[in-house]
């Protein structure tokens, strides 16, 4: 599966989120070191929902760029 991502820059690291698993989260000083770590974050989050009996979601969000005039 494939979740979207969303990262953001904030004023001294990167923080992202995946819209289609609440909760799982990640930060970094960097873009490969807040990628590396999400998809750490990835892994254990959809262990600990294998092993608490949820079910996994489905990847739903798509995503898009927009031109600006």
């Amino acid at each position: 599966m494939r979740y979207a991502m969303i990262i953001e820059k904030g004023e001294r690291n990167y923080s992202a989120y995946l819209p289609d698993l609440p909760g799982c989260i990640a930060t970094g000083k960097s873009l490969d070191e807040v990628k590396q770590r999400m998809g750490k974050a990835v892994e254990l989050h959809l262990r600990g929902m294998r092993e608490d009996g949820l079910p996994i979601p489905e990847p739903t969000s798509l995503v898009e760029y927009v031109d600006a005039a």
